[in-house]
C-alpha cells in the first residue's frame, strides 16, 4: 500500500541546497547487503542515505554537514528513515530486515507523521534500527523511550560502530540490543589486544542476551576469516555486495533471517520499580554503617582502578553521606560519560558505574528506620539499575 510514496529519483542542479533537498524530498538511499558469513544468503539490507546523483549534496558525509550548517539535521534524519522505508516496501521482492541508522544528537525530536504512518501501518519486514555509543551522553533521556517503541512495534535493535569507542562496550548491556555491529577496524586488526578485548566483552554478551553479532567492512577472503574469528555470525562488506539497488540482491534473500533474531520485548526498558528496589533483587543489602559503606566504596574503587572509560549515573541528593559525596565527582571527573540526574529519589541515593564488560551499583534508602544499602554486580541488574536512572529523565 505504500509503493506508490516511493518515487524516482529526480534531477537536480548541482549546487542543490539542503533546504531544496528535504522539501522535495530527494534523498535517494542505496541498500548494501548483509549475509550469512555460513551460507552467503542475504539476511538483510542496510539503507544508506544519498542526496541527488550528481550534486554536491549525494554522498552523505557533505549531505549531513550541509543539514548542521543550517539547522536541520533532525529534518535530514527523518527524511532518510522514511526513504529508507518507502522504498524497501517499493522493492518487488521484500527483504527479511531493513537496516536504518539514527543520528543520535536528534533522537529526542518527535516522529514525523510520515514516519509513524509507515511504522504504525505494520511494515511486511522487521527494522533494525541502528545506535551508536554517542546515543547514550547526546539523548539519554530519549534512548530509552525510542528502543522501548522499536519493541512495541516488533523490530529490533543494533548498536553500531562497537570497538572504535570503548563506551559502546558499556551501552551494551543497557541497551541489550538485538544486533551488535564490530567495527571494520577489528576486522583489520584481528590480533591486536585491543581487538582482542573488545571481541572477548561482544562474545560474552552475546552469549547472555542471545544478540547477532555482525562484522563490517569485509572486503577480502582473509577479512571473512578474520570476521568468523571474532565471533561474528553474520557480515557486510564489498566481498559481498556494494551498495545499490535491492533487487541487486533479492534472489539470495534468506526468508528465515527476521526469526534468528530474538523475539522483540515489549515493556522491557520499562522500569518496574526504584533503582534501589531493582538493585535489591539479586544484590546484597545491609545496613547502612559508616563501615558498610566504606567497604562498598572501597570495591568501587577497586573494581574500576584507573578505567577512564566508564559510564556513571547517580541520582545524589543534597544530604548525601560524605564519603559518597567524595567519590562521586572523582568517578565523574574520570568517566568517558557521566550522567547525574536533577531529578533526585526522595530519600535515596543511587550511582551506577558500567565499564567493558563489568558494572557496580551501589544505593543508599534512609526512608526505612535504619537505613539501608545495597550494592550489586551482576551485569543484568547493574544495567537494570541504570534504565530504571535514565528512565526519569525522559
Amino acid at each position: 500500500m505504500h509503493a506508490g510514496h516511493a518515487p524516482l529519483p529526480v534531477s537536480a542542479p548541482a549546487d542543490v541546497t539542503i533546504r531544496a533537498v528535504i522539501d522535495g524530498r530527494l534523498v535517494q538511499p542505496v541498500f548494501q547487503p548483509i549475509v550469512d558469513l555460513a551460507t552467503r544468503r542475504v539476511v538483510g539490507m542496510e539503507a544508506l542515505a544519498r542526496g541527488p546523483a550528481g550534486t554536491t549534496l549525494e554522498m552523505p558525509d557533505r549531505l549531513f554537514a550541509a543539514a548542521r550548517a543550517a539547522g536541520v539535521v533532525g529534518e535530514l534524519d527523518l527524511l532518510c528513515s522514511e526513504r529508507a522505508l518507502e522504498c524497501a516496501l517499493a522493492a518487488p521482492v521484500t527483504p527479511p530486515l531493513v537496516f536504518v541508522n539514527a543520528e543520535p544528537g536528534v533522537m529526542d525530536q518527535p516522529l514525523s507523521p510520515r514516519l509513524l504512518e509507515l511504522l504504525l501501518d505494520g511494515l511486511p519486514f522487521r527494522e533494525v534500527l541502528e545506535f551508536t555509543e554517542r546515543a547514550l551522553p547526546a539523548v539519554p533521556g530519549s534512548l530509552l523511550h525510542i528502543a522501548g517503541l522499536v519493541q512495541q512495534w516488533g523490530h529490533s535493535l543494533a548498536l553500531d560502530d562497537v570497538g572504535v569507542d570503548p563506551m559502546s562496550l558499556a551501552f551494551l548491556p543497557v541497551l541489550e540490543p538485538e544486533v551488535i555491529k564490530l567495527d571494520m577496524s577489528l576486522v583489520r586488526n584481528p590480533h591486536s589486544e585491543h581487538t582482542r578485548s573488545v571481541c572477548a566483552v561482544v562474545q560474552s554478551e552475546a552469549r547472555r542476551t542471545g544478540a547477532v553479532v555482525i562484522a563490517e567492512g569485509i572486503e577480502t577472503d582473509d577479512d571473512l576469516v578474520a570476521a568468523r574469528e571474532l565471533g561474528a555470525h553474520w557480515g557486510q562488506g564489498w566481498l559481498f555486495g556494494r551498495p545499490g539497488t535491492i533487487e541487486q540482491h533479492s534472489s539470495r534473500f534468506d526468508p528465515l533471517a527476521a526469526s534468528v533474531l530474538r523475539a522483540p520485548r515489549p515493556g522491557f526498558y520499562e522500569s518496574a520499580g526504584g533503582p534501589f528496589e531493582i538493585a535489591a533483587e539479586h544484590g546484597t543489602v545491609a545496613a547502612a554503617t559508616a563501615d558498610a559503606v566504606t567497604a562498598a566504596l572501597s570495591r568501587l574503587r577497586a573494581l574500576v582502578a584507573d578505567d577512564t572509560t566508564i559510564v556513571v549515573l547517580a541520582s545524589a541528593p543534597d544530604d548525601q553521606i560524605p564519603a559518597v559525596s567524595t567519590l562521586l565527582p572523582e568517578l565523574a571527573d574520570r568517566a568517558r560519560s557521566a550522567i547525574l540526574l536533577d531529578d533526585t529519589l526522595d530519600g535515596e541515593f543511587a550511582l551506577v558505574v558500567i565499564g567493558a564488560g563489568y558494572g557496580y551499583a551501589l544505593g543508599v534508602r534512609s526512608t526505612t528506620t535504619i537505613p539501608e544499602l545495597v550494592t550489586v554486580e551482576d551485569i543484568a541488574t547493574v544495567a537494570a539499575t541504570a534504565r530504571a536512572l535514565l528512565n526519569r529523565l525522559s
